[in-house]
């Protein structure tokens, strides 16, 4: 079933933000039409929607008709994976309408009965053809593609079926499996716990602030005063927080060690030389790649260390502190945009991406696919999501703001890969990894700053754009690179079954810190008690998950430049385009490969590292110019 990608572009009080707004509303009500999604487009009614609820209801029990008969002969193997992936997408689409409704306005019962019901329907049906991957690889390679051979039906399921097949190294017993598969119910406890403690039990602190407002210090307060302009302010936050954290180091240690724990079970049960080969496994990433990417990381700290010298020099500060990497290097600039004029910009910054893809862009602002504006009780943050057959639909929530500008570019990136490769693949390859899918969404946002930068002469604002994103480089590349090496550190030393209590989780996570922000060289203070970090990032239970995030950039970063470097031509931008449109047909590393970028080696990262000293150059080449009027 469709995946949501979901991106919040920064991390903000929408509440602070919202007060603030001519664009707000108070009630959907108050929205007007032109700035709503069209559920209509999944759904006429919601009681077409119960109606075609109790028809899934009523079908899915048969599909365990199935169940034993796969290997009858080709007609029939093809009968069975047809029925199935139709009713799939028919769910698809009812729960993607259940949840779109839900967060239009998160206090309405009926949407969330809606979503329970749909959800409760993906349960059953899941239970219910469970039989279908352990059957089809029961019946072996040799069988499974003689039947797609002797039947051209199942032509386009052959990508489908021999990802499937790959499993069979790590594929146990029918009553092995059975066991494993109870065994999952476990596996998120620790992942449970950690979260009710950090969202629910754990007793924030407050602090006094030098205006003298009480704040209480939870998780969202840290993420909006660690910015604040007032230095005092920021280092009581930092130490306030990060001291609260620190009491519960051994709690929270314990948590995560649980999580490395389930991952060590699934690594050894399926047979994987490591629970990071694991954890790349399902989308055909090589270890080389991820182990790549650090050493590049690696290679390149002068490059953090010359941002951090910039912002140290642009702050004025005498030294720098890790609690000074969040506050703003440049102060804010008056950019005030409609929904219609974010549209326009988004539209002429992708140019460069042709004819076609503009078209297909404005269809979807002008049939209305994008819910725009921010109501009462609707969800926060920003999504894509979609529905093969349909159409993909995003989710806003749009003050004005530059970096919701910035948002629009970014979820119509996701938007635009979920309907070209919709548009041209067949269901059963339609959807694609997560490996691939931040590539879209930042090359549009590559392209929004170079054609902001391009049509503007205020140096203010220039380095508005470029120390913003500058910033965005530095959190993606770095910050996320150092989270994959922590947590390909703690996995290798709980398989060679040393102890990982929450004292070295802090020691390790520390060492990191110091080594990656230059701590020993003076190019960033990074107090001992920061190393509790570890604590706060949930991330650390998502098994091996944000690297993807630097990789998806490093990778944008390069197919940019080459769309660029080759205008007029269309070499580059057509392969790019043939990757947003081929699904899951290849996987992640060949498609990227096929649009010109070889995520083993350090071309990507290295074209990300060569646009972050551009920027910073041109922030220099700014600064010097102010100096001199």
């Amino acid at each position: 079933m469709k995946k949501r990608l979901v991106y919040f572009f920064q991390i903000m009080l929408a509440l602070n933000v919202l007060a603030t707004t001519d664009l707000e509303a108070a009630e959907r009500s108050e929205v007007p039409e032109k700035y709503k999604w069209n559920t209509a487009d999944l759904f006429p009614t919601e009681e077409a929607w119960s109606n075609k609820a109790k028809d899934i209801a009523a079908r899915i029990p048969k599909l365990a008709d199935f169940q034993g008969k796969l290997g009858t002969d080709a007609a029939g193997f093809f009968a069975a994976l047809d029925t199935i992936m139709a009713l799939d997408n028919e769910l698809s689409r009812l729960m993607t309408y259940a949840s779109m409704r839900s967060d239009e306005d998160t206090r309405a019962g009926k949407p969330r009965e809606m979503e329970q019901t749909a959800k409760d329907l993906a349960v059953k049906f899941t239970s219910t053809t469970s039989f279908m991957r352990p059957e089809i690889i029961a019946l072996g390679e040799a069988k499974v593609m003689g039947f797609v051979n002797e039947e051209k039906k199942l032509l386009p399921y052959k990508p489908w079926l021999e990802d499937i097949l790959r499993y069979i190294p790590h594929t146990l017993s029918v009553a092995e499996e059975k066991i494993a598969a109870q065994a999952l119910m476990m596996a998120d406890a620790s992942e449970n716990a950690y979260s009710i403690f950090t969202n629910a039990d754990l007793p924030y602190p407050e602090v006094t602030l030098s205006d003298g407002t009480k704040v209480r210090i939870d998780a969202s307060a840290y993420g909006n005063y660690r910015a604040s302009p007032n230095r005092e302010d920021r280092i009581k936050v930092f130490q306030t927080f990060w001291t609260e954290y620190k009491k519960f180091e051994r709690t929270l240690g314990t948590t995560l060690y649980g999580q490395i724990k389930a991952h060590i079970f699934n690594k050894e049960i399926r047979k994987y030389n490591s629970c990071l080969e694991a954890a790349l496994f399902d989308s055909n990433v090589s270890q080389t790649v991820y182990k790549q990417l650090i050493a590049d990381v690696h290679a390149n700290l002068p490059t953090l260390h010359r941002y951090l010298k910039l912002r140290k020099k642009m702050m004025g500060l005498e030294k720098l502190g890790y609690e000074d990497l969040y506050a703003p290097i440049v102060k804010e600039v008056d950019l005030k945009y409609t929904p219609e004029e974010s549209i326009k910009l988004v539209m002429e910054a992708c140019a460069p991406l042709g004819k076609d893809y503009l078209t297909d862009l404005q269809m979807s602002f002008d049939k209305r696919w994008v819910d725009f504006l921010p109501t009462t009780g609707k969800k926060s943050g920003a999504y894509s999501t979609g529905v093969y057959g349909v159409h993909p639909y995003q989710l806003q929530n749009f003050t004005g703001q530059y970096d919701e500008v910035s948002t629009v570019a970014h979820e119509s990136g996701h938007s635009m890969h979920t309907y070209l490769s919709d548009k041209n693949q067949p269901y059963v390859t339609h959807d694609y990894k997560i490996f691939v899918a931040e590539v879209a969404s930042t090359l549009n946002e590559n392209f929004l700053l170079d054609y902001m930068l391009k049509n503007t002469k205020n140096n203010d604002v220039k380095l508005f754009l470029l120390g913003s994103y500058l910033d965005r480089l530095r959190t993606t590349l770095f910050r996320q690179t150092l989270f994959a090496e922590f947590e390909m550190l703690i996995h290798e030393i709980a398989e060679k079954g040393d102890p990982l209590t929450g004292e070295k989780l802090t020691e390790l996570y520390l060492s990191l810190l110091k080594k990656y922000y230059g701590h020993e060289a003076g190019e960033c203070n990074i107090d001992d008690l920061y190393g509790i970090e570890w604590a706060f990032i949930p991330h650390f239970y998502y098994n091996f998950y944000v690297y993807q995030y630097a990789t998806s950039i490093t990778a944008s970063s390069l197919i940019a430049d080459k769309i660029r470097a080759e205008a007029p031509a269309v070499t580059a931008r057509d392969s790019y385009l043939k990757m947003l449109s081929s699904g899951c047909s290849k996987y992640p590393i060949d498609l990227l490969k096929d649009a010109g970028v070889d995520m083993t080696t350090s071309a990507p990262f290295n074209a990300a590292m060569k646009q972050m000293n551009t920027i910073m150059d041109e922030m220099e080449k700014i600064l010097a110019e102010n100096t001199k009027k």
